[in-house]
């Protein structure tokens, strides 16, 4: 994706990204042309690919920014599974879509591409993996944690997101209050 500031172009980009999401929601992922993206929306096929390269990009550009805002709110919050959740609520539309294109893991794997930067970049006071990781190390703990509180939110993405999400929260905190009394 070719990154600008020009408002025209952050609007173009948002057109693509929703044409994207509106057709994944029609047809399976694999099936979408970027013609048929195009036609989506009122711009030419050359502003398409003045901002992405291909619809892949189109979607893992999406798939950045989400995860990249998820990132910025867990060095505000002490507690990431409050962030978990509320991502998850925010971003229903996103998981269902995902879920049903067998495309959940490219999430997992944009995870667990940023938050091992973040948790080299981010300031120590305000990172929440800092106190949990302490002098370990981190690369293989930050992929547990992530890799357990992800799959089990896949877990509940496969089971139709229908359980309230609460509940779904309030079990983790049992199960890692659980483990920390132990």
């Amino acid at each position: 994706m070719n990154e600008s500031k020009n408002p025209s172009a952050i609007r173009s980009k948002q057109q693509i990204t929703d044409a994207l999401l509106k057709l994944m929601e029609k047809y399976p992922y694999n099936e979408i042309s970027v013609k048929q993206i195009i036609m989506e929306t009122d711009l030419v096929r050359k502003t398409f690919y003045r901002n992405f390269s291909s619809k892949d990009d189109v979607l893992n550009a999406y798939i950045n920014m989400k995860v990249y805002e998820y990132c910025r709110a867990l060095l505000d919050q002490p507690d990431p599974l409050v962030i978990v959740f509320e991502f998850c609520d925010k971003n229903r539309k996103l998981l269902k879509l995902l879920h049903k294109n067998d495309m959940l893991h490219i999430l997992l794997l944009r995870l667990n591409e940023i938050i091992p930067r973040l948790n080299e970049s981010a300031d120590l006071e305000r990172n929440p993996f800092k106190k949990l990781i302490g002098e370990l190390e981190p690369d293989y703990l930050i992929a547990f944690n992530v890799g357990a509180i992800w799959n089990v939110i896949f877990k509940w993405v496969d089971r139709g997101m229908e359980e309230p999400l609460e509940n779904v929260r309030l079990l983790l905190r049992e199960y890692i209050d659980r483990l920390n009394s132990s």
